[in-house]
């Protein structure tokens, strides 16, 4: 009985999608490799749009250095937690440090990449029509250069849907 009352539970959680993080109101933050980033809330937004049936939510926050994180979720349907995983290349994470005097040694880490399993997860805990709050963690695969991990970790946002 008890080890069905855990189960249960666990379930749930998963269903409802968490808390809301710690994100102020119109920004996103997280840990960067260790690194704190929090967007800017003028360069902070969701989007939501529905063609043919599937919706798409972009979630995208940039700060004043360059630094920004992009979560693309194709087929979007309401709360709940979303993995980022090689079989499911409709959920995507990624980060990017743009190099702002050589753009093209501006460098984006993605997840998931080949081979990766799951990388992480989305969990959108609340939803109105004119806000969305949740939580995330990736770990992305640099794109660009080096092919080198970054984790991002620690993540949630507060966004006005536009």
């Amino acid at each position: 009985m008890a080890v069905v009352a855990v189960s249960l539970t666990s379930c749930k959680k998963d269903d409802d999608g968490g808390g809301g993080g710690g994100a102020g109101s119109g920004t996103i933050v997280a840990k960067a490799g260790g690194s704190n980033f929090k967007s800017m809330e003028a360069a902070s937004r969701a989007t939501m749009s529905t063609n043919g049936g599937n919706t798409t939510l972009i979630l995208q926050g940039s700060d004043a250095s360059g630094k920004g994180i992009v979560i693309t979720i194709i087929n979007y349907d309401g709360t709940g937690t979303y993995e980022f995983s090689d079989s499911d290349v409709f959920i995507v994470g990624t980060y990017i440090e743009t190099n702002i005097n050589n753009p093209q040694d501006s460098q984006t880490w993605t997840a998931p990449y080949e081979a990766s399993g799951v990388v992480g997860e989305v969990n959108i805990s609340e939803q109105t029509d004119t806000k969305i709050k949740g939580t995330f963690n990736f770990t992305g695969k640099d794109v660009n250069g080096d092919q080198s991990l970054k984790n991002i970790t620690d993540g949630s946002f507060n966004l006005d849907i536009q």
